[in-house]
């Protein structure tokens, strides 16, 4: 939609500065405005002088929007809030930046988001994601939470079908219901588009990795109410490290209708598919405690291991639109997902002799979650307010398949046992949960937030004992925000989160919901109608209730506990996303998260030292793109650099004495260029850390079991897209 821009730019009283911020919007304006006056006939301009100029504003979807931010997102509150309006540090990975960054899965989201951290300290391809020092236990698809377990299960979403990936650091139980205070991830699917689009891309890169996909969306009728889309990708790679291969495949199909003018109806279905053989083993340690400075080709797996998932998911979205601009919107999505692992590791848990642990698992996971709300405005002492009222069901059943053996002593160079099925359990978790959100607007300047939810939380054990309730848990969330001026505002807001524990007390009744609180104070700009956002956040999480074994008589079960541990994470969270000219796009910040133990009444001597030391206080993350102008307008340049604080782990060694492993600082770059050959055709080669930096991206805590895994070394990718 268009608008004009204000005189604002141009008054007497500005300066040189915010003139010069103000003119570097202006291209891309009138190149909307033509392409405007082309499809619909002229625009509506003020005129200045001479000058004549109009811009877009960025909406929620970010495909095509050629961008590093968005206009509104909906993740934090269920409310749809510019990033200012947000009172919680929150990103946007834009198509725009996938694309540039050549991302594929989640993981490479994770390690392009200020704030998250990608650990593998349970395997290399058992992946946790960190934030503010806690694991995200939950990803959220179109706004629906769906558990996430990296450790078992847990896969990587293929970004094929993926329009963006909206992140909010912190508790986020409001919309998330049960979970970790550490963020909630939420990945938007494509949509069908409005007009024909067809885009073929093939890529090729170091260690034989080659993709291809297929992306193709059109109107399926004349009148354009019914809509379809499809991505279909496939991906086959090698490594750097010697005999690994991965295999990964995705369709995905989505349809849109406008079953009439107030009501659409979206259905669809995906199939992913993915396989490697290392996922499990990482590197030895030596018996002293120091690392063995491997070649980083080195395999400490075997050829028979396997990581074979499959994943299918269907899912729907009803719009309506009602009276005085309000809407209701019903969200279900339903996903199988079947998993076969056959894998070892190195260990030394019999003797201190270097053998194998072995293991053989499948897993049956059923998904299924609903959420349905209302929102709208609604008028109250002069002054006009939003509101939403929700309702929604998710749904954790979980199938797990033995084998045996399961061998901690397994000869190192002995082949694939002959695993036979052992045994069966399962468990399912419900939880429902209404919520209400309103935004009150006590003044001009003055917004205020207020959210909260009520929770019952069932966890079934339908193999055994453990069975356990939550009823009617309270979340709550809260922010105020203050518009300085024009472009800045000041927030204060608080959010909290609860996680049901299985430990159990001196009645044998389960201990009280873990809660995180999260409490958060930072000042944020918007700049250029929104193309450019950025944010300064002081937060403080405090985890309270953990679950800590104590000594009493008579306990009715093997250890007793109370809810007496604590946990905190502070620190400071900057960020800045968009556009800083038109042609200069950025998207990047900088994390400090100090996490220690607060209370520890079974292990004094953790108070007050780091909770977790293989995660980094530091992170500083940081990606930019120019697009050149003049005779160099079809080329583009960009670069990314990471970098960490160091990592280390106190690891007790045979002689019984102490020794500290660490990985310290550092920093990894990457280099983008891109050119338009013509306007089907578009070549970027991507080289990814190119002064080949040699890095552990995990250290390992033991000498009985392997830790130590290495970052990728020197890379390339070309990638080639041509486009209909």
């Amino acid at each position: 939609m268009s608008h004009v821009f204000s005189q604002r730019c141009f008054a007497p009283s500005r300066n040189l500065l915010a003139m010069a911020m103000c003119m570097s919007a202006l291209a891309p304006a009138l190149a909307d405005e033509a392409s405007e006056k082309q499809q619909h006939g002229p625009a509506t301009t003020l005129e200045l002088g001479a000058t004549a100029v109009s811009t877009t504003e960025l909406g929620s979807t970010t495909e095509g929007s050629d961008s590093y931010t968005t206009g509104i997102m909906s993740t934090a509150t269920k409310l749809p809030l510019s990033l200012r309006e947000t009172p919680q540090a929150v990103t946007v990975i834009t198509r725009q930046r996938m694309d540039d960054q050549a991302m594929t899965s989640i993981n490479d989201v994770v390690q392009a988001t200020p704030g998250l951290f990608l650990n593998f300290s349970n395997g290399p391809g058992r992946q946790s994601y960190t934030s503010r020092g806690f694991d995200v236990d939950n990803l959220m698809y179109d706004g629906i939470p769906s558990g996430y377990n990296g450790v078992s299960v847990g896969a990587q979403p293929n970004l094929a079908m993926f329009d963006r990936v909206e992140v909010v650091r912190g508790a986020t139980g409001l919309v998330t219901g049960a979970g970790n205070p550490s963020a909630a991830i939420n990945l938007v699917r494509k949509r069908p588009l409005a007009e024909q689009a067809l885009t073929l891309t093939g890529a090729a890169g170091s260690w034989d990795d080659y993709r291809g996909e297929v992306d193709a969306s059109s109107p399926l009728n004349d009148s354009g109410t019914l809509r379809g889309r499809v991505v279909a990708s496939y991906r086959d790679a090698n490594s750097f490290i010697d005999d690994v291969q991965e295999r990964h495949d995705l369709f995905y199909a989505v349809t849109e209708a406008d079953l009439s003018e107030d009501t659409t109806l979206t259905l669809g279905f995906s199939h992913q598919k993915d396989k490697t053989n290392y996922f499990w083993g990482s590197a030895m340690i030596g018996q002293d405690g120091h690392h063995l400075d491997l070649p980083r080709s080195y395999n400490p797996g075997t050829p028979w291991e396997d990581k074979d998932q499959e994943i299918n998911t269907v899912f729907a979205e009803v719009r309506q639109r009602l009276a005085n601009d309000w809407k209701l919107q019903v969200n279900a999505n339903y996903a199988e997902q079947n998993a076969l692992f056959s894998g070892s590791y190195q260990s030394r848990w019999v003797n201190n002799t270097l053998a194998r642990t072995v293991y053989q698992a499948a897993y049956d996971e059923n998904q299924a979650g609903i959420d349905a709300f209302a929102s709208g405005p609604f008028e109250a002492f002069g002054r006009t307010h939003e509101l939403v009222v929700g309702a929604s069901k998710r749904i954790y059943d979980m199938t797990s398949h033995a084998y045996s053996p399961y061998d901690m002593n397994w000869p190192l160079n002995a082949g694939k046992p002959n695993f036979v099925h052992s045994g069966n359990t399962r468990d399912v978790t419900t939880q429902d949960g209404v919520y209400m959100t309103t935004r009150l607007s006590l003044a001009d300047p003055l917004k205020l937030i207020l959210g909260g939810r009520l929770d019952w939380y069932d966890y079934d054990n339908r193999d055994g004992d453990g069975d356990y309730k939550v009823t009617r848990n309270v979340t709550r969330y809260a922010g105020l925000i203050y518009d300085l001026d024009e472009h800045h505002s000041v927030y204060v807001s608080y959010s909290d989160i609860f996680t049901p524990q299985t430990a159990k007390d001196t009645s044998g009744t389960p201990v009280k919901p873990i809660v995180g609180k999260n409490y958060e104070v930072g000042i944020k700009g918007e700049y250029f109608d929104g193309a450019l956002n950025a944010s300064l956040a002081l937060f403080r999480v405090d985890q309270q209730n953990r679950a800590v074994a104590i000594t009493v008589p008579n306990c009715p079960q093997a250890t007793c506990s109370e809810a007496s541990g604590e946990v905190r994470s502070q620190g400071v969270d900057l960020e800045l996303q968009g556009a800083l000219t038109e042609n200069w796009q950025v998207g990047g910040g900088y994390t400090y998260a100090r996490v220690h133990t607060l209370k520890d009444a079974a292990n004094p001597q953790n108070v007050n030292q780091r909770f977790d030391t293989d995660v980094p206080e530091h992170l500083f993350k940081l990606t930019t793109r120019y697009q050149f102008q003049g005779a160099l307008k079809d080329l583009r340049v960009g670069g990314t650099l990471s970098w960490q604080s160091r990592l280390y782990n106190d690891i007790q060694v045979p002689d019984g004495s102490v020794h500290r492993l660490e990985q310290g600082a550092y920093a990894v770059t990457d280099l983008m260029a891109g050119y338009r050959v013509n306007r089907h055709l578009d070549l970027q080669l991507n080289a990814n850390n190119i002064f080949d930096r040699t890095y552990y991206t995990t250290i390992a805590n033991s000498v009985d079991y392997g830790g130590d895994s290495y970052g990728t070394p020197r890379n390339l990718m070309m990638t080639a897209r041509y486009s209909f």
